[in-house]
């Protein structure tokens, strides 16, 4: 067995080892000029020298289209083994083409972005579908732009008020379809995430406040103000619309502040039940949560209010009133008497007292941004016991009276 091993391996090793050699070279001439074949998907497709004032619906500010295709490459099987789709990109000339054309693809519109691939050399032929390449209108708009409310959470002890501006614009050039289609379906949306403000920049906001209070205004980085149409380009476009200047946050502080007086308490009759119940027939009654105090029923415990600034609870403490409305189940809310005249005279005493975060506003914004914190407190007004939760009133009618008690009084 050793001997029959020897013979093999020893014996004419030379022309053995010659031979293997000459095997292996002829076996790899053979294999890089076998023709193989290779189906690539998601090729990129880039359009060059269109016309001026010309462009086509799908193709980005970089001249790729958006739509992708798949080509049959026959070649070498070495240089279709490394190549993939991000090897290879159609480049389609437009010079001298019609507004309409049927684009067919051979190896001269086939690039190679990896300078180690010579197509040339190792591609034979290539197959695809033709493509129909039209021309259209290169077209410049302005979008506009909806600022819609943030998603995410307000960061630990403060509360979301408002974003302002609410709507802005953007100015973007494209294929005359596609701009319109974006105007038709209402423009472009931008929304911020709570969750990437921190508590610190907040705080650090707060501190520098010249007055404010407990209201604090996050103004948005220039790195939030940009945007991806899809439909134009993978890139994100800056906002150009100089209102985007002021683009803000507002929060304000979960601070538990005093009402500082006692609150009116009264019934609301409505008129479809008016044979059953009217002031002749019902009245408040007097108890824990409700006192008699200059001819007025009012609200006998000390009430609080969160949600709100300090300034505007000042402005509209002598102006709440709880309405109890007397409908089968009776419901009960809190109202401003003279909203308007309250809303003129917190935009007169904001102007007054020259806000900072008002300064880059022009009038018409700043009476804007503030008529709209006004609705925005007023909405959000929310009155609490001294125990931090939110008032909860339990009414009944017996007879002619209705008892109201506090169902969270501490």
């Amino acid at each position: 067995m050793i001997s029959f091993l020897k013979r093999l391996f020893f014996e004419h090793f030379f022309r053995k080892l010659l031979s293997l050699f000459l095997a292996i070279i002829v076996w790899l001439i053979v294999y890089r000029s076998m023709t193989t074949v290779k189906t690539v998907t998601e090729v990129p497709v880039r359009v060059i020298n269109l016309k001026e004032g010309k462009t086509i619906e799908g193709m980005q500010t970089n001249g790729l289209l958006n739509e992708r295709i798949s080509l049959t490459l026959y070649g070498h099987g070495t240089l279709l083994d490394a190549l993939g789709s991000r090897d290879l990109e159609v480049v389609l000339n437009a010079e001298g083409k019609p507004d309409e054309w049927i684009a067919s693809i051979s190896k001269q519109e086939l690039v190679s972005l990896n300078p180690e691939l010579n197509l040339r050399k190792g591609l034979s032929r290539i197959v695809s579908s033709e493509r129909k390449i039209c021309q259209s209108s290169l077209v410049k708009e302005e979008i506009p732009i909806t600022v819609t409310e943030p998603i995410g959470e307000a960061p630990k002890g403060y509360q979301y008020l408002d974003v302002f501006p609410y709507h802005l614009n953007l100015t973007l050039v494209g294929p005359e379809k596609t701009i319109k289609r974006l105007k038709n379906r209402g423009g472009l949306q931008l929304t911020f995430n709570l969750n990437e403000i921190s508590v610190g920049e907040l705080e650090v906001l707060q501190s520098m406040n010249k007055g404010r209070g407990n209201e604090v205004s996050f103004f948005v980085p220039n790195a939030w103000k940009r945007l991806v149409v899809s439909e134009l380009s993978e890139e994100r476009v800056e906002i150009d619309d100089p209102r985007a200047k002021g683009l803000r946050i507002d929060f304000i502080r979960e601070d538990l502040l005093p009402v500082p007086s006692s609150i009116p308490i009264s019934l609301f009759f409505p008129t479809d039940r008016s044979a059953q119940v009217n002031p002749e027939t019902c009245n408040l009654a007097l108890g824990d949560f409700i006192v008699k105090k200059n001819g007025l029923k009012v609200t006998a415990p000390q009430l609080f209010v969160k949600g709100v600034s300090r300034k505007f609870l000042d402005l509209v403490k002598d102006r709440l009133q709880i309405v109890i409305t007397l409908c089968k189940e009776p419901l009960w809310n809190v109202q401003f008497v003279s909203q308007q005249d309250l809303e003129d005279r917190f935009i007169a005493r904001a102007i007054a007292e020259w806000d900072y975060a008002l300064e880059d506003l022009s009038p018409q914004l700043r009476e804007e941004y503030l008529r709209n914190r006004f609705r925005s407190y007023m909405h959000s007004f929310r009155l609490y016991t001294a125990n931090q939760k939110k008032l909860k009133l339990a009414m009944r009618l017996e007879g002619d009276t209705v008892h109201v008690l506090s169902e969270n009084t501490p």
